[in-house]
């Protein structure tokens, strides 16, 4: 068991712990594991967002064969990266936190940009 603090921006008074089978510290030191697991989570708060929030909790993909299933999942990661980029760009020109800005909210406001004001182009954009 390792037992660590994340000091920025988190309660200083509360402890995390991992449970791993690693046990040898030469091959996998604490804080490296620490910061590995956190790590881990932000991938799957990204899988969250995009198999609950995005995908709007469809289990089945609707393409038909192999190369639509891949463009399938080309164009939802491509809407992801898109959705993220915003919010970045969004916090930099507020000088603001892009973790603090929320993906749901983000993505609420791209579809409702997306039905009232048909026809936008990326190109234009920038």
């Amino acid at each position: 068991m390792i037992e660590y603090q994340i000091t920025e921006g988190e309660d200083p008074d509360l402890f995390y712990r991992l449970f791993c089978t690693i046990t040898d510290p030469e091959v996998a030191p604490a804080h490296e594991l620490a910061a590995l697991y956190s790590k881990r989570w932000e991938i799957e708060s990204a899988f969250d967002e995009l198999k609950t929030h995005q995908s709007e909790a469809r289990r089945v993909l609707r393409s038909q064969s192999p190369e639509l299933v891949y463009q399938e999942i080309w164009g939802m990661l491509t809407l992801h990266f898109g959705i993220r980029e915003l919010m970045y760009d969004v916090s930099a020109s507020t000088r603001g936190d892009p973790v603090a800005l929320s993906f749901v909210g983000s993505l609420r406001t791209v579809r409702t940009s997306a039905i009232t004001s048909p026809g936008f182009s990326p190109s234009s954009s920038r």
